[in-house]
């Protein structure tokens, strides 16, 4: 992790099991389903909704603080966006000068990319007005090419890895 601390003192914030999601307000059912499947409905492909992407996410560390991105309110259920095959992450920077933003949402992308089908393509953006350098931020993200000269470079694959190392303990999945 880099010498230079961009934010020294985060403010960190309580987790919360599930803290806005959309799918707890759908799940309560007071009949239970008994229907058996037929072999059609097995080949069909499963939806992923926000609340397990945001899961995927959620525990994964801030390259500078002992904390997870959840805690310091850099991702939030409401920030991803998922469609059929697509899946869109915004991002808020705990200060607008961050030099970690980079990383950070180099991160979720390889979380993402490591977690989802192949069928996903996946969107990895900086929330509009919240970095100084959010365009120059979101083209580094979005650049495949950029994104694989990263992942080439082992100083930086080992960041990544250590901000992902501890991702699903602590109760998060």
């Amino acid at each position: 992790m880099p010498g230079e601390i961009f934010n020294p003192n985060p403010v960190v914030f309580s987790t919360s099991k599930s803290a806005g999601r959309q799918s707890d307000l759908l799940a309560h059912s007071l009949w239970i389903n008994d229907s058996s499947q037929s072999e059609d409905e097995a080949d069909d492909v499963e939806p992923i909704d926000q609340d397990e992407i945001y899961d995927l996410i959620r525990s994964i560390y801030d390259p500078e603080h002992p904390n997870t991105l959840e805690e310091l309110r850099v991702v939030s259920a409401p920030q991803v966006m998922v469609g059929v095959n697509s899946v869109k992450v915004e991002f808020t920077p705990t200060v607008p000068h961050c030099g970690m933003s980079t990383l950070i949402g180099l991160c979720i992308r390889v979380r993402l990319l490591r977690s989802l089908p192949e069928r996903f393509k996946v969107d990895i953006f900086v929330k509009p007005g919240s970095h100084q350098s959010e365009n120059a931020v979101n083209k580094q993200l979005n650049d495949k090419e950029r994104v694989a000269a990263a992942l080439e470079n082992p100083v930086l694959l080992d960041t990544v890895e250590q901000c992902l190392s501890n991702v699903g303990s602590q109760g998060i999945v």
